[in-house]
């Protein structure tokens, strides 16, 4: 079974657009960095996001991420580092990260990575959710995304709930 680490990022999101419980259907466990816990509930966190991690459920793991002076991580956040740092000490993983230069170092590594519309795109592919309304709170919130993405992936929800495809519930 695959190992599945989140940077701050996703996380912050889909709690923002409550869409946080599908990572739990789609994967069961979600580990987090320490770094990454702190960022979630430091003051600058939305109050939303900083709830939510101080009352984390249960399948959400902390763990202590190792130290590294690595120079190919020092442009990147503390908590993409810690990431990244965790993900490679494993065998099968999946990190969960938004940064494109972290997720570039961790293609680099060999590190499999996916996103915050990766992973709505892959819940509503299970019909967990419906991905034009979750997509629309998204861009509500300062999440960067192109419009043109957007419309692609609404046009392909669309396509694909037109043809008999999973939808919201099931």
């Amino acid at each position: 079974m695959k190992v599945v680490i989140a940077d701050t990022s996703p996380l912050n999101y889909l709690i923002l657009v409550d869409a946080v419980g599908v990572l739990r259907r789609l994967y069961g466990r979600v580990i987090i960095p320490d770094i990454v816990f702190r960022e979630l509930t430091s003051e600058e966190a939305p109050k939303r996001v900083a709830g939510w991690a101080a009352m984390r459920p249960e399948w959400i793991e902390v763990q202590s991420a190792p130290l590294s002076e690595d120079p190919s991580l020092q442009g990147l956040d503390a908590g993409e580092h810690a990431a990244i740092l965790l993900a490679d000490r494993q065998k099968e993983v999946l990190l969960l990260m938004d940064d494109a230069s972290g997720r570039m170092e961790a293609a680099k590594r060999g590190i499999p990575t996916i996103g915050t519309l990766g992973v709505l795109r892959a819940a509503s592919l299970q019909g967990f959710i419906a991905l034009p309304t979750i997509l629309a709170r998204l861009r509500a919130t300062n999440f960067r995304v192109s419009k043109h993405l957007v419309d692609e992936l609404v046009a392909e929800y669309e396509q694909r709930t037109k043809a008999g495809g999973p939808t919201l519930g099931s």
